[in-house]
């Protein structure tokens, strides 16, 4: 038992960062399927358009009157978003005297967004399925993709050790841009979701090009400080997540069988969107968090 104990221990030293790229092209697969799920079932069908729209027309019946604190963080999120992103950009670039961690993280931050924009002009499209709604897509959402891009650039840069808080800040802060765009009627629910889908793909791919080509900037600490944390903040993110996700299913199930209409009825397709989108964001914290951390180098490399 203590020879295949010490065993462990050496093969576990022996690690580089991101030993395992295949976890991460198989989760940024994922979530690229995720984003087509999304699309298809919120957008493609005649169910789907009916909850989003549902919980679309909702919003503007709970949010009615209240819209101006939400307008004013919606008209300044794009230059926060950059402003953040920017300034972390800059500061690991001067303090750290490198310039390729930073050149990747401005790299995902672009590709996210541009990819967004391309998705919802180009590509995807919204059929009429006899909803009353928009007749242009909005699928994936700008802003949102904006504001969790720019938190992905600060996971990126963040050392192993502050990766998890990064996972966690970053999350609730896309989080919130995403509800804000819900909740002032510039977006459904399924934009929201599709957007945070779309910028954990390209994170996943980032980080394995960060930890591949930047060893020695993804390890853990000697002390293995952080480590802790990083199992801590999974949890934390991944139990309200699932239950989030899980209230979201419930909700709509419930609202497909109470036919009330809307304007007497409980705001049940409001409440099954805003639980989809804290829900789909806590889970993709969990995952980053996770993943860097358990695919971070071992300090006995250094």
């Amino acid at each position: 038992m203590d020879t295949r104990n010490l065993l462990a221990q050496r093969s576990r030293a022996q690690r580089p960062a991101a030993h395992n790229p295949a976890l991460f092209l198989f989760a940024a697969l994922c979530c690229a399927a995720g984003v087509a799920v999304t699309y298809w079932f919120f957008v493609r069908t005649t169910t789907g358009q009916l909850a989003d729209e549902s919980a679309f027309q909702e919003a503007e019946l709970i949010a009615a009157g209240n819209h101006l604190p939400v307008i004013s963080f919606l008209d300044n999120l794009p230059l926060i978003s950059v402003f953040i992103a920017g300034i972390v950009v800059v500061f690991v670039s001067i303090l750290r005297q490198r310039l390729s961690p930073a050149v990747i993280a401005l790299g995902t931050f672009a590709a996210a967004n541009i990819s967004s924009q391309l998705l919802k002009r180009l590509v995807l499209d919204r059929p009429d399925r006899g909803v009353l709604t928009l007749d242009f897509n909005s699928l994936p959402s700008g802003h949102t993709t904006l504001a969790a891009s720019a938190a992905a650039a600060v996971f990126l840069l963040a050392a192993p050790r502050w990766r998890p808080l990064a996972a966690f800040w970053g999350g609730c802060y896309a989080i919130l841009a995403g509800a804000a765009t819900f909740l002032n009627s510039w977006h459904r629910p399924a934009d929201v979701v599709a957007s945070l889908l779309v910028v954990s793909a390209w994170t996943l791919i980032g980080g394995l090009v960060m930890m591949r080509t930047n060893p020695e900037w993804n390890l853990w600490p000697a002390s293995g400080r952080g480590q802790g944390t990083a199992r801590a903040v999974t949890l934390l993110c991944a139990i309200p997540g699932t239950l989030a996700a899980l209230a979201s299913l419930g909700l709509y199930f419930y609202a497909r069988w109470d036919a009330a209409p809307i304007a007497t009825a409980a705001p049940l397709y409001f409440w099954a969107g805003l639980a989809l989108i804290a829900g789909v964001g806590l889970l993709i914290s969990a995952l980053a968090c996770w993943l860097f951390s358990q695919q971070a180098g071992d300090p006995a490399r250094r």
